[in-house]
């Protein structure tokens, strides 16, 4: 299975389907994923996920330029190592919205998905307008001969977390929170690309990381505890982001320093995943500034990391 996957290409047997964008595969998320697998195994059900992309806001310009936890690929990485059979991406387009409630029903999780059994939260909304709600796929359940189970408010809720909530948590820094409501560290993946070559003058050579998909939330500002893995092996070190004030930068990049490794990895795939936050970017005002506040940087990255196993 791979994200070429689209609803219009596939042949599925009988399945059991939950839909939604999931855009982060937080630990609420998590919980319907884990009740669909079971489900699937108990009723020799195939297990979905019909997700979209762009995100719908994307499309309806409530919010065109907003930021997501996960790209395509990792999402579906992190849905296929929750036990799901199949991620299925439905590309949403302004056509797509305009389907009817039974259009939806009848065209996709019908004909194209072989749904036999539907998962959906209490507050599902579906069809133009999003006019359609459980009662409604209930309804349709019976013409077209699925099951639908709904997922209580208090379930859901029970959990307390949001994609928005923590979008907002990364955006002001806080990896603290944003981990605990996704249940994994925060990520990002990248290549790793030649910089200005600064940090290897002062003792601190960096791998500067570019991100390819321009929608993937980058987080706050400032300098990160992380842990690195390039070339399948597992590194730690500390990073930053933002535009490098103390030598009159202006680009924002993301620049991390591996400890104990000189290895040269241009072009590599890396992903980094963030564990603490240090401090706030700062100009420090000379190169000795900077110098000195990167050894106490690496000190307290390194005091954490022997704090936290």
């Amino acid at each position: 299975m791979s994200v070429t996957d689209y609803i219009s290409s596939i042949n599925i047997p009988p399945s059991v389907v939950t839909i939604g964008t999931f855009d982060g595969v937080h630990i609420g998320h998590q919980k319907i994923i884990s009740r669909l697998v079971k489900t699937g195994k108990d009723n020799d059900l195939k297990s979905i996920v019909l997700t979209f992309f762009p995100h719908p806001r994307m499309v309806l310009q409530t919010n065109p330029n907003i930021a997501l936890l996960n790209t395509i690929a990792e999402r579906e990485t992190i849905l296929m190592s929750l036990g799901l059979d199949q991620m299925v991406l439905q590309p949403f387009t302004e056509a797509f919205s305009n389907l009817s409630a039974k259009e939806f029903v009848s065209s996709i999780l019908v004909e194209k998905l072989n749904a036999k059994h539907i998962i959906i939260g209490h507050d599902h909304r579906f069809g133009k307008n999003r006019s359609a709600n459980v009662d409604d796929l209930r309804y349709f359940g019976k013409i077209f001969g699925f099951a639908v189970e709904e997922i209580s408010a208090q379930e859901i809720e029970d959990v307390s977390v949001s994609s928005t909530k923590i979008r907002n948590a990364l955006n002001r820094g806080d990896i603290a929170t944003a981990n605990a409501y996704l249940g994994y560290n925060y990520f990002l993946s990248g290549k790793v690309v030649r910089g200005k070559g600064l940090g290897k003058t002062i003792g601190y050579p960096t791998a500067n990381v570019e991100v390819e998909d321009a929608y993937k939330l980058i987080p706050f500002d400032g300098v990160y505890v992380v842990k690195a893995t390039v070339d399948h092996k597992e590194l730690f070190g500390m990073m930053n982001i933002g535009t490098n004030p103390t030598v009159s930068g202006t680009d924002r990049t993301i620049e991390v320093h591996l400890f104990d490794f000189d290895r040269t990895i241009y072009g590599s795939q890396i992903k980094i995943e963030f564990l603490e936050r240090l401090r706030d970017e700062q100009d420090l005002g000379s190169i000795t500034r900077l110098k000195a506040q990167l050894q106490l940087d690496m000190d307290n990255a390194k005091s954490f990391l022997k704090n936290h196993g």
